[in-house]
């Protein structure tokens, strides 16, 4: 009954109606109800209402006597008035698949007891309240694919996330993330997306990012968020500067969002190895140094955010490569240099470079001097013109001592010649002989 145009209370009969349906979805209506008088028998595997107005505390529906021998598998309940503390009655759904209570009013920390959820494949807290650690009995649920506990107030990203190898998306963005990104999240060579915008991350960003396969190799192992073709995940990402949402699509995602964090140091050379990675953005950072030169042989690229950082040096020449590229944002950082020539950079509004005051070219309004372009040449015009001004040195030495042994050898080889020269050498000698004493008499007198 999804998007039925329902509103108004759920009565009580039409639970007790349910009890031998597997499948409820009652989704994106308008429907008022206290979660507590939800009942649930147990046939029922899914239960989808999200997009409603049911409410009440989370926890009188989750730890009631009368549902805890369910086998639940999917319990969407996102984007509701759902409030109170996550309770500890995990125990009684071990059953659950996939778990959403995002976009409520929910409290408190995140129960220790939710580690006992070990079939769970995706969990999805996102848009609460929630403050403190992770727990670490998560890591029991090692086939867990999905994690999306974005827009709350937790504290630091843990180091056993890495033990949860079969993670395919982790987003925590706006959960105000402090510490450094662990070099364990490299180990998650499954992950697709990467989603730790807008936090207070610090530090540097691990080089070892080269290591998530999933990024590297193509889709030969596709992974699917559906259950049983009734049921599909979605998750809100920020791929082009919009957010957007994506569901049987996500499978295709590939994404690392840093941005809007407080990371330093430089981007790793080895980001470059992540070739089937679509979108890029480390925007609003403290980033320094240079764009790795071979981010061109990332061609699977659609966008690519580095602005508002500290950037410097030329814009590699290998972006001209990214021919997929339908979104680039440099501006504000301080880069150099023309912008190399290709039909993808310049198709970008000027806004996308300003900012970096010793840039130049088009789509810039900015041309660039003689001495400018030449410093974008190649290492190899400044050779020839080296090799040019070596040639004519070398080229008089030559002539000098060609000329030189020319004019000694006809006087060698030439003895009419030689004489004469001989002979002229005398009459000079004797000239200047007679000069120096007549203006010596001269002095005297």
């Amino acid at each position: 009954m999804s998007m039925s145009g329902i509103s108004g209370k759920a009565p009580m009969w039409f639970w007790n109606w349910t009890s031998n349906i597997t499948f409820i979805n009652l989704s994106n209506n308008h429907i008022e109800c206290n979660v507590s008088d939800i009942f649930l028998s147990s046939t029922v595997k899914v239960l989808d209402i999200a997009n409603n107005s049911f409410y009440g505390p989370i926890s009188t529906f989750l730890c009631q006597k009368k549902i805890r021998k369910n086998e639940l598998e999917v319990l969407d309940a996102s984007n509701n008035l759902l409030s109170g503390e996550l309770s500890h009655c995990w125990k009684y759904w071990q059953s659950l698949i996939h778990l959403n209570l995002g976009s409520n009013n929910l409290v408190g920390r995140i129960p220790y007891s939710m580690g006992a959820l070990v079939n769970l494949q995706a969990l999805r807290l996102q848009n609460n309240s929630v403050y403190g650690d992770i727990p670490s009995s998560l890591k029991k649920c090692s086939n867990m694919r999905l994690i999306d506990m974005g827009d709350n107030h937790l504290s630091i990203i843990p180091l056993w996330i890495g033990e949860m190898t079969n993670l395919t998306v982790l987003r925590l963005r706006s959960s105000e993330f402090k510490g450094y990104i662990p070099q364990q999240i490299c180990q998650l060579s499954s992950l697709r997306v990467l989603d730790l915008a807008n936090n207070s991350l610090s530090g540097s960003i691990p080089n070892c990012l080269k290591n998530i396969s999933a990024m590297t190799l193509p889709n030969s192992n596709v992974i699917s968020f559906m259950y049983l073709n009734i049921y599909a995940e979605n998750v809100r990402l920020v791929p082009k500067g919009n957010e957007m949402e994506y569901q049987e699509n996500l499978k295709l995602v590939r994404l690392i969002d840093l941005s809007s964090n407080n990371l330093s140091g430089s981007i790793p050379a080895e980001i470059s190895n992540l070739s089937k990675l679509r979108f890029l953005n480390l925007s609003r950072n403290h980033l320094m140094g240079k764009i790795p030169e071979k981010i061109g042989s990332m061609k699977e690229l659609e966008s690519v955010d580095l602005s508002r950082n500290h950037l410097s040096g030329k814009i590699p020449p290998s972006m001209s490569n990214l021919t997929f590229l339908s979104l680039l944002d440099l501006s504000y950082n301080n880069l150099s240099g023309t912008i190399p020539s290709s039909t993808q950079l310049q198709s970008f509004d000027a806004l996308r470079y300003i900012g970096n005051p010793q840039l130049c070219g088009d789509p810039l309004p900015k041309s660039c001097t003689i001495e400018e372009q030449s410093l974008n040449k190649s290492p190899i015009g400044s050779v020839e013109d080296d090799s040019k001004n070596s040639s004519f040195y070398i080229g008089m030495g030559v002539g000098f001592a060609i000329g030189f042994w020319a004019i000694c050898g006809a006087l060698f080889f030439n003895r009419t010649w030689r004489h004469a020269y001989f002979r002229f050498a005398d009459e000079i000698k004797d000239w200047i002989y007679v000069t120096t004493m007549i203006k010596m008499n001269h002095w005297k007198s």
